[in-house]
This record gives C-alpha cells, sequence and structure tokens, in this order.
C-alpha cells in the first residue's frame, strides 16, 4: 500500500512541475506595418525554451502594450491608433489561450504606449496626447468610459521629440498607494496618490522629480524591495537610480549611461526590467545600438554593470523574463522576431539559444499563468 502511494505521490510531483514550468507568453503588436491579428498567445516552457502558438486575437488594431489582470481573466491593452486610439478590455482564457473583445473606449489622447490594471481601473500612459487617462472597470471585466484625464503641459530641450509632453509609463507602487508617471517630453517623473474607489478624483498629484534636461525619461522599476526605482531615459541612454520611501518620494542617487565608451551612432533606450530573483537589472537600447545591458543589483541598491551584448535584431522594444528566470525573450519591432536568450541565474549572463519565433512587429510582452 505505501509503494502505490509513493507511486501515485511520484507522478502526481512530476505532473505539477511540469505544469509549473509552463506558462503562456502574450505578444502585443503593431499592426500598421505588416500582416499581424493583434494579440499571440504563446506556451511557452521555461525548461527548454520552446514556444508554440495556441491563438491569436483576430483584427485587433496595434494593442502595442499589454496588462493582465490579477485574476489572470482579463488582459486590456492600449490600440496606438493615432488620434483614433482606444482602450480594449478581452476576456482570457489561460488554458486554451482564447482572447476575446468585451469592448473598447476611446483613449482620450493619441498614441496610448502603456497601461497598467488593478481590480478597480485601468490606468493608460498617452504619448502623443500627453495626458494620463483613468477607466473604471466593471463586474464582467469590460471598462467604462474614461473618469479622469491628467493633461501636462510644457516642453523639452530636445525640439524634434520634446515639443510637448510625451507621458510614456504609468505604474504602481509596490503598496499600490501611488502611481508613478514618466513624461518623455517634460523631463519629469510624476508621483501621483492614487484612490482606486474614488469616482473621478482617482489621481491627485503629490510632486514631481526633474531629470536631466534633454534626457526624455520613458520606462522606470522598482526593486524587490521597493527601496529603489531604476529608470531608463530614451533620448540620451541615462539610467538613474533612486532611493524610494513609502511617503512616495523619489531621491536621485546615481547616473550613468549605459552606451558603450566607444559608440558611435543612434540610441533609443527602451526597456527595463529586474529578474525575478531581484538579483539583476537589463535594459535594452535600439536605433543604432540594438543590444541589451546586464547589471548586477548591489545591497545598497547601486548597479555594476556585467555585460553587453547584441539582441540579434533591430528594434529590442520590449523583452519579458519567464517567471523561473530561466530565459530572457526579445521582440523586435523592426526584424519582426522574438529571440529566446538563455539566462544564467548566478551572473545574470545570457547566451543566444538560437530559437526564436517569426512574428510581425512584436512590441509588448507578458507573461501569465496558464
Amino acid at each position: 500500500m505505501k509503494k502505490m502511494y509513493l507511486i501515485l505521490f511520484s507522478a502526481l510531483a512530476v505532473t505539477t512541475s511540469k505544469a509549473q514550468n509552463k506558462f503562456n507568453l502574450l505578444v502585443g503588436t503593431y499592426t500598421n506595418t505588416c500582416e499581424s491579428k493583434g494579440i499571440y498567445v504563446y506556451e511557452f516552457d521555461a525548461n527548454s525554451g520552446d514556444l508554440k502558438l495556441k491563438k491569436s486575437s483576430e483584427g485587433v488594431v496595434s494593442p502595442s502594450y499589454l496588462s493582465v489582470s490579477g485574476d489572470n481573466k482579463f488582459v486590456y491593452a492600449v490600440n496606438e491608433n493615432g488620434k483614433q486610439s482606444t482602450v480594449s478590455a478581452f476576456s482570457y482564457d489561460s488554458k486554451s489561450g482564447t482572447i476575446k473583445l468585451i469592448n473598447k473606449n476611446d483613449a482620450l489622447g493619441a498614441d496610448p504606449c502603456h497601461l497598467i490594471n488593478d481590480s478597480k481601473n485601468v490606468i493608460t500612459a498617452n504619448y502623443s496626447g500627453g495626458n494620463i487617462a483613468v477607466f473604471k472597470k466593471n463586474a464582467d471585466g469590460s471598462i467604462t468610459e474614461g473618469q479622469q484625464l491628467i493633461q501636462h503641459e510644457g516642453k523639452g530641450p530636445n525640439e524634434a521629440r520634446q515639443e510637448k509632453a510625451h507621458m510614456h509609463m504609468v505604474a504602481f507602487s509596490p503598496d499600490k498607494k501611488f502611481v508613478l508617471a514618466s513624461d518623455l517630453g517634460l523631463d519629469k517623473v510624476f508621483i501621483y496618490t492614487y484612490n482606486p474607489g474614488a469616482a473621478h478624483d482617482i489621481l491627485k498629484l503629490k510632486e514631481s522629480v526633474d531629470v536631466k534636461a534633454g534626457s526624455g525619461p520613458r520606462h522606470l522599476t522598482f526593486s524587490k524591495d521597493g527601496k529603489f526605482v531604476y529608470l531608463i531615459q530614451e533620448l540620451d541612454a541615462t539610467l538613474t537610480t533612486f532611493s524610494y520611501d513609502k511617503s512616495g518620494s523619489l531621491k536621485k542617487i546615481a547616473e550613468t549611461s549605459i552606451l558603450a565608451k566607444d559608440f558611435k551612432g543612434g540610441t533609443g533606450a527602451a526597456a527595463i526590467k529586474i529578474s525575478p530573483d531581484g538579483k539583476f537589472l537589463y535594459v535594452t537600447d535600439r536605433v543604432d545600438a540594438n543590444n541589451i545591458s546586464v547589471y548586477k543589483i548591489l545591497k545598497n541598491g547601486s548597479i555594476q554593470l556585467i555585460e553587453q551584448q547584441s539582441t540579434l535584431g533591430k528594434g529590442p522594444r520590449d523583452f519579458a523574463i519567464d517567471p523561473m528566470g530561466n530565459y530572457l525573450l526579445v521582440g523586435h519591432q523592426h526584424t519582426n522576431e522574438i529571440i529566446i536568450f538563455k539566462r544564467d541565474k548566478t551572473t545574470g549572463k545570457l547566451t543566444n539559444t538560437g530559437k526564436k519565433i517569426e512574428l510581425c512587429s512584436p512590441v509588448g510582452l507578458v507573461f501569465t499563468k496558464i
């Protein structure tokens, strides 16, 4: 009898282990440059690095950035389409990979490029609109029309890129009491107090922090312990480290460049993310650089460059690290592919696996549970 239980337990452990190694990778794409159906769902094996297509959406316009609900039942997307831009809500069956449109509403600003969600709200950063829009959630996962619009005003010294406000990212603080927003056009990071249950005054400005003039703040990420914020600036490839306290205040403590000393050419820093174990920071750069920088995060929040290498494509706009931390996948907007790198958990270094997925203009990658 004991042998029987042991065999059953072993079989169950193997099955559970296999299940835990499988995740879904959701990919948002641009649909105006090549043939794309919008959102693609792949099953990813975090042991082997293999991907296989499960499902795709149908006829979704340029869902360039995606955000998955906490219960894994809904997906929210910005539809980046100039002044006709919208924000969409989808039902999501993680097991089958099926994504179905529930509803969509006017984004209230041109070219939304980033969004976040929690149980109450969906919040978007509208790049060309230079504003932040907040949408309430309904019980069925759908979104209301925009309930709050915060317009930023001003400009920066780069006349070609900073002629007005350009919102690029919104991010919850770890305790969800604040929303941080980076404005590429104004060289500022704004901190808003977050009142999720409010009808219209969901975000209220607390303060803003200036960064280097002309640097163009793009994306930021919190350290695993929530004590530091790392910000990448698109226009000059500056990487800024801030200390962060629970009152919602940022203080700049370090600044570096992700550009190699001998680099000459165009730069367009893009995505910045931290490994699941919180030990390493990764940053991509585009235009002529097309590389990824790997930093070790030290105990005091400072960073140490480990390596910099090619992403093996053009336009590494976004990347994702699988929840087990085994692989890093880079989506290339201009060479239409996702390159799969093996990740050394001890050193943080990346190795090309030789595996890739060809896909039209992948620009937003996110892993979910199955």
